[in-house]
């Protein structure tokens, strides 16, 4: 087994068509590729079995969280160039034909090289996957019980886990930021801007639906005077956004519920705020999600709707679930071009009245993030699993690369339930929330 880092490289670049823009260093300790780069580290034999059963993302993913893959060096620029490789690859090629195990199946040269890493991968059967993949779903997609498990997997993992990654403001979305922020004040800034697109004022009755931690109906609440009710599917966040409400003194103010926003039945609010949820919805409920939050508004109500994007499919190409973050981050998410999301709410009867695309801010924010869960890296393992913090290192790191490099975006929709009057409460001018 001398020298498998070059027998992997060698291999690699057969199958792929393309030189590694990675070194690589081996269960041997053996290293091949170019120096001066970031440094992929196949730590076991295991990690090549996963991906011969597994090919693509998902056999990589579990090599990475069970501990056998690792990057040393940047972990941003070793994801950047892997990135045209591994998930900017076409199918197919003008030159070749079709790329990946088909054209292992039909060239004698790759047929060749197949063995070979069949051969380095050693006998056995494919290993178990790491115990944080999301395996066993109960229930038709998005069904009440099987979206509550979903959410319980991703964040009923522990809170002081998630205070190390967030931070003091325990907001899971994307901040809003100016040069001098910190990720605390930016976070601050993205509830306040909420706040006033809704046009908040006291004794207005505000729902937020998805409310985490519930950062958002604290903040309104203490800040604007509202009475709001806060509903989430994670038990763990619900305990301790109600200790935060108590703490603040504000329990007669706000209510925090475990609780479907589809069973959210004392409407009508003056607002909603939905703010990293209806990625959770899904493209056959969407239409239901829109039409369940305008009936919840009072006529000339308002609706936050933030929301990440993905950019629209070519023709012929089908929308495929992203294999890592279904199994390991957000199981059973999707994600939506704006333009249908606009579509959606308009025929549920919203007047869509303004869009703020904040991709940048996103991208700030994860990299705020994957500093935090770096800087805590002992005690993030401790919290919750070795594997669950490399899960949590990598999908932030992806993710902010795909903010930066146009693949998703984010953006805040403000609606309103205007009245059949078409009275709809807006200024002339109506972006009173920039001044």
């Amino acid at each position: 087994m001398a020298d498998a880092a070059l027998r992997l490289t060698t291999l690699a670049e057969e199958l792929l068509g393309a030189p590694l823009p990675v070194r690589v260093r081996a269960w041997d300790g053996s290293e091949a590729g170019p120096p001066g780069t970031p440094t992929l580290v196949v730590r076991h034999r295991r990690a090549l079995r996963r991906l011969l059963w597994c090919p693509g993302e998902l056999g990589l993913a579990r090599g990475w969280v069970a501990g056998e893959l690792d990057v040393e060096g940047d972990l941003y620029d070793a994801l950047d160039r892997l990135a045209g490789l591994l998930w900017e690859r076409p199918e197919t090629d003008a030159h070749s034909g079709p790329r990946g195990p088909l054209a292992a199946l039909r060239d004698p040269r790759l047929r060749a090289a197949a063995r070979e890493l069949i051969s380095l991968a050693g006998p056995g059967l494919p290993p178990a996957p790491p115990r944080e993949e999301m395996r066993r779903r109960r229930g038709g997609l998005h069904s009440l019980r099987r979206d509550k498990e979903a959410i319980s997997h991703h964040y009923d993992v522990g809170n002081d886990f998630y205070e190390l990654v967030l931070g003091p403001s325990m907001v899971y979305s994307c901040a809003y930021w100016d040069e001098r922020s910190t990720l605390e004040e930016a976070q601050a800034a993205k509830l306040d801007l909420i706040c006033r697109k809704l046009a908040l004022k006291p004794g207005d009755r505000l729902l937020d639906v998805g409310c985490g931690w519930g950062s958002m109906v604290l903040h309104a609440a203490r800040e604007y005077g509202v009475h709001a009710v806060g509903v989430t599917l994670s038990t763990e966040q619900a305990a301790y956004a109600r200790k935060r409400i108590a703490d603040a003194g504000l329990t007669d103010r706000v209510e925090i519920r475990v609780q479907d926003y589809r069973e959210v039945t004392d409407g009508p609010f003056d607002a909603i705020s939905s703010i990293g949820m209806a990625e959770h919805v899904g493209s056959d409920l969407y239409r239901e999600y829109a039409t369940r939050l305008h009936e919840l508004l009072v006529p000339g109500g308002r609706l936050l709707n933030h929301q990440i994007a993905r950019r629209p499919l070519k023709d012929e190409e089908a929308y495929e679930v992203d294999e890592f973050i279904d199994a390991y981050v957000f199981p059973d998410g999707e994600l939506a071009p704006v333009g249908s999301t606009v579509a959606l709410l308009e025929e549920a009867g919203f007047e869509v009245r303004d869009v703020e695309a904040i991709r940048e801010h996103y991208a700030r924010t994860l990299r705020a993030w994957v500093a935090n869960l770096e800087a805590h890296w002992p005690a993030a393992v401790r919290l919750t699993s070795p594997g669950r913090a490399r899960v949590w290192r990598l999908y932030m790191a992806a993710s902010a690369l795909s903010f930066e490099r146009n693949r998703i975006g984010v953006n805040q929709v403000l609606a309103v339930r205007t009245p059949e009057s078409g009275a709809s409460g807006m200024r002339l001018r109506s972006r009173e929330w920039l001044s």
